[in-house]
């Protein structure tokens, strides 16, 4: 038996979700806080939206940097991954200001690019196609872990120490994750002398008719999500006049949706099958952005409507990728990296046009989210085809 499956998959899947825990808390940290940060910089609130804008647009170097999953091997693109957003986290400690919340966000950024991808190239190596739904579903409880946990400790750690005191707690706590997984995960194999370059690998895709419409469908349905949740910390404060704590508190609506999502796709993606089940995620998205600004007339409302857009898109996003993993399985690192870059590139769009369309209020934040939902599913229906 080799030492690769002496090591019980169940921990290594414990790991990952612990470990994008932290990555995504740092991720998602901007959004809800975007407010405070402006405040305590002395920096317009739009600066700090220019820079998650450029931490998305740097998502569009994904075919490049999450290639390193394919090229260098995946733990080791992991670790590199995960070290250069400890390195971004910890400049806060040292040099608090602007600039160094600019670069720490995209090496955070770029930390993320590396390691998603390779985590997620060694689950379809390691996990047969028929159960990949279920163990991705479960790494990316790391994702709403963000929400229902990681937020509300950023906020409960900015009104207690300042906006400074959760960078180097990640940064921290990061450090603990890179260990885990070097004890974790097995080496690398030895590098193939006939690996392809980054140029076939490439043209593989971008020859594969159902990779691209694959990745329309990740950009398309990435714009309209985040139009409307870049705004959505603004809008809680504006209409309803929470404070940060409790700004971090209705993060873990969020995280309940979110972690609602992702125990769909496991336990109902795999057994109706991965396309209809995508499908099904889209019409639903965007009838949930209708159905936002409709209720969001109260708190609860807000919060209510919150829960459905996010349980929706989440269970969307994560059905989609485990599809993706299949599309090409000789460039599978570099095509989920593309994946990625779709994603950030929507993100990035969706950033600059969610400020704009706020300013006319949240319902035309929500109808321009449906209406790119719709898009995405009829892009995916017609060119997506899954053998």
């Amino acid at each position: 038996m080799s030492a690769d499956s002496l090591l019980p998959f169940r921990r290594r899947l414990i790991v990952f979700t612990f470990t994008r825990t932290v990555l995504n808390t740092g991720f998602r940290l901007v959004y809800p806080f975007i407010a405070t940060f402006a405040r305590a910089l002395g920096v317009e609130v739009e600066a700090i939206a220019l820079a998650v804008t450029a931490r998305s647009t740097l998502g569009l170097s994904g075919p490049l940097l999450g290639n390193l999953g394919d090229s260098i091997g995946r733990k080791r693109a992991m670790l590199l991954g995960l070290s250069l957003f400890t390195l971004g986290f910890s400049l806060l400690l040292f040099f608090p200001s602007y600039p160094s919340l600019f670069i720490a966000l995209m090496l955070g950024a770029a930390g993320k690019i590396i390691f998603d991808p390779a985590m997620q190239a060694h689950l379809g190596d390691q996990v047969i196609y028929a159960r990949r739904s279920t163990a991705i579903a479960v790494t990316e409880i790391g994702w709403s872990a963000a929400s229902l946990v990681g937020l509300p400790f950023v906020g409960w750690l900015i009104a207690r120490q300042g906006w400074i005191a959760p960078f180097p707690m990640l940064a921290m706590m990061m450090l603990i994750c890179i260990s885990l997984l070097w004890r974790t995960i097995p080496d690398d194999p030895t590098p193939s002398a006939t690996r392809p370059s980054l140029r076939a690998t490439w043209r593989s895709i971008l020859n594969h008719e159902a990779a691209i419409a694959a990745l329309a469908t990740t950009c398309l349905l990435s714009i309209g999500n985040e139009a409307v949740n870049i705004v959505y910390g603004l809008w809680l404060e504006g209409s309803f006049g929470l404070q940060v704590v409790a700004l971090g508190a209705a993060s873990s609506v969020i995280g309940i949706a979110e972690l609602s999502g992702e125990g769909l796709v496991a336990t109902f993606t795999d057994r109706v099958g991965m396309k209809r089940a995508v499908s099904i995620g889209l019409v639903t998205t965007a009838c949930a952005c209708l159905l936002l600004p409709l209720i969001g007339r109260s708190l609860i409302g807000v919060l209510i409507g919150l829960f459905f857009f996010y349980l929706s898109f989440e269970f969307t996003f994560v059905s989609l990728i485990p599809l993706v993993t299949e599309l090409v399985p000789t460039a599978r690192a570099t095509l989920m990296a593309g994946n990625l870059a779709a994603a950030a590139g929507g993100r990035a769009l969706g950033a600059v046009a969610g400020p704009v369309l706020f300013s006319l209020g949240i319902g035309i934040n929500a109808a321009f989210g449906a209406i790119l939902s719709l898009l995405a599913g009829f892009v995916f229906w017609r060119w997506v085809k899954v053998e």
